[in-house]
């Protein structure tokens, strides 16, 4: 006879776990509080559908926070194992100018989740919408719609704290909590950082980008861009940095960055640049010579003295290493995703909760963090592919 797996939540991670599991060994029902499945998925579509990243895998592995935490999924369902099983089911890739993976131009988000769905339904998975996961029993058995479920195993695939409007609230966090699994809060990642600009500089370049720039934090640095918002600051030269932002902001309340405007030129070519040019104003050099931005230039204008400013040495210094304070995080709910939810040591290596055997957590309700790019759905998928090949190898 069958063992049965319920698996809680339609995320990505869930899509990917069914894909995985053997249909001739597990009755397998999803069970989604939504009318639909994936919801989250065909939002976060709407920024560019980043499947995956196509860097080296050894080099996937440590954009991770814990790298360590997700190391053994990852290498189980690498990055290039995700496109093959994609290209197979009917979803061919290709990988992008910035090495993301996207699915091919004329292939839309709900085209990729109707292809997983059709899969999984020819599998022979079941679906139950409009269900609501709410606690357990005595026994532990599942409460879903106010009704004992009863099943072998249970995965639970919840969610992060963002996103409301999917679904993704977080809200299953106390009852975790309530019943003695330890949890962590929910905090903003991949968000907007919050910087209080010259009221001047945010008149003339509110949601300009700043290109082809490096920020670093801590001893981290992300190349890319990043926007000019009234709020601060936000993209992927940004995003990248939120683990060491977020522990900056938590012991001192604000957190430094430092910009390099310039991350192709060392600081002895930008003054050689500066210092040998044969136009005369500073303003002129910086545009002509080393091509800034006015953005740039007017970051430098505003935030320098005038000595400074006309001074080529220490101009240069800054054009490299040049600081802005963070004072805090977006909210919650305009996050591109969060950290938080089931503390990693709440789990085995198998995303076994040690409180609750045989029920498993995974997926963004664990507290383990990711910038975008692909990295987020490509570790929801390896974490799920990884728990399927573990439950297929029981005997």
């Amino acid at each position: 006879m069958k063992k049965t797996i319920s698996i809680i939540g339609g995320g990505p991670t869930s899509l990917l776990l069914a894909a995985f599991l053997d249909v001739d060994k597990f009755d397998i029902t999803i069970y989604e509080k939504n009318k639909t499945l994936g919801r989250k998925f065909l939002v976060a579509g709407k920024g560019g559908f980043n499947l995956t990243h196509s860097e080296p895998i050894s080099e996937l592995v440590e954009r991770y926070t814990p790298s360590s935490f997700l190391k053994n999924s990852l290498l189980s369902f690498t990055n290039n194992d995700f496109r093959k099983w994609l290209h197979d089911i009917g979803i061919p890739t290709y990988v992008g100018s910035s090495k993301r993976v996207y699915p091919e131009e004329h292939i839309k988000p709900i085209t990729v989740l109707n292809t997983i769905l059709n899969h999984l339904k020819n599998k022979g998975i079941n679906f139950k919408y409009n269900h609501v996961f709410s606690g357990w029993d005595i026994r532990n058995n599942l409460i879903i719609n106010n009704e004992i479920t009863y099943s072998d195993y249970t995965v639970f695939s919840l969610g992060g704290g963002s996103w409301k409007i999917t679904g993704s609230d977080g809200a299953w966090l106390k009852t975790f909590e309530e019943k003695g699994i330890k949890t962590i809060p929910f905090e903003a990642s991949n968000c907007a950082f919050k910087i209080d600009w010259d009221f001047k500089f945010l008149k003339e370049n509110e949601g300009i980008p700043l290109k082809n720039i490096s920020i670093s934090c801590a001893k981290k640095q992300q190349k890319g861009e990043a926007v000019i918002t009234s709020f601060g600051l936000e993209g992927n030269a940004i995003y990248a940095l939120s683990p060491q932002i977020r522990a900056q902001l938590k012991l001192h309340n604000k957190a430094l960055i430092c910009i390099d405007f310039k991350p192709t030129f060392t600081l002895e070519n930008i003054y050689s640049k500066i210092k040998n040019s044969r136009f005369k104003n500073t303003t002129q050099i910086l545009k002509k010579e080393l091509k800034l931005s006015p953005s740039q230039i007017t970051l430098l204008k505003i935030y320098l003295s005038k000595d400074t400013y006309l001074n080529a040495e220490i101009v240069s210094k800054y054009i490299k290493n040049f600081p802005l304070e963070i004072n805090d995080l977006s909210i919650l709910d305009e996050a591109i995703s969060t950290v938080g939810g089931i503390d990693i040591n709440a789990v085995d290596t198998n995303f076994q909760l040690h409180e609750i055997p045989n029920q498993f957590c995974l997926g963004e309700m664990v507290n383990w963090d990711a910038p975008t790019g692909g990295y987020l759905l490509q570790a929801c998928a390896s974490t799920g592919v990884f728990l399927a090949k573990y439950f297929n190898e029981i005997d």
